[in-house]
């Protein structure tokens, strides 16, 4: 995937300088960078949301930040959106349901299939929005902040689902503040600052960069970390 844009206003949430980098097939990679830094805009010219080309529907899913269905639809009925580019969200189609079935489970949101959206947590109707994208089939995963309102053990399994996805061959993009997880599970960071890419590399490369970016400062952390079982 070839990631172009130049500086241009790209829409009312900011602008992008001179972006142009390469993502291969397969790939996990974080957009890292503090609030501004262009990091959703970037994702939705990506998506083709912006000018600059509209992506084959069938081939990318994109989820973006807060995404939540407010329609009163259920759990499942939000997940069938996603098999709506391939004309098989009908109910009583087998492949659909089975392809949305499917996506439900990976993102552990099968057991409230039936529930209503509005009547579930921030994080399982992030789960759920998730799962509409899985359920789409897609070659790339474009996720704005994939990990937030779910708690620690919860963000782990997500990250840790995208990073098994990755290696299946899709390619997942996905913005993020958590640097930890960015580190554990991605093999490349693009840092951004104000519009531009500032750091891209191996995430132990870049990390300084992001954490300058973010006005911290890395050093070793005697206490003990919380990490998935």
């Amino acid at each position: 995937m070839r990631v172009r844009a130049p500086t241009v206003l790209l829409d009312k949430r900011g602008v992008l300088h001179d972006i142009d980098f390469t993502i291969e097939p397969g790939s996990f990679v974080a957009l890292c960078g503090p609030n501004g830094a262009g990091k959703s805009t970037l994702l939705r010219h990506m998506a083709g949301v912006l000018p600059g080309g509209v992506p084959d529907p069938t081939r990318v899913a994109y989820v973006e930040q807060g995404a939540r269905s407010a329609w009163g639809l259920t759990v499942r009925q939000v997940a069938a959106l996603g098999r709506i580019p391939h004309r098989d969200n009908a109910p009583d189609n087998a492949a659909g349901n089975a392809a949305v079935g499917a996506a439900l489970e990976r993102c552990g949101v099968l057991h409230l299939a039936d529930r209503p959206i509005d009547r579930v947590s921030g994080g399982q109707a992030r789960r759920a929005m998730l799962a509409r994208a899985f359920a789409t089939d897609p070659a790339t995963l474009l996720l704005d902040e994939p990990t937030s309102d779910l708690d620690p053990a919860a963000a782990h399994a997500i990250m840790a689902l995208l990073a098994a996805t990755a290696r299946t061959g899709v390619t997942v993009v996905a913005a993020l503040h958590a640097l930890d997880l960015a580190e554990r599970y991605t093999g490349r960071m693009i840092v951004l600052q104000d519009g531009r890419v500032v750091a891209d590399g191996a995430p132990a490369t870049v990390m300084p960069d992001a954490a300058r970016v973010f006005g911290m400062q890395l050093g070793i952390d005697p206490r003990p970390r919380l990490m998935p079982v």
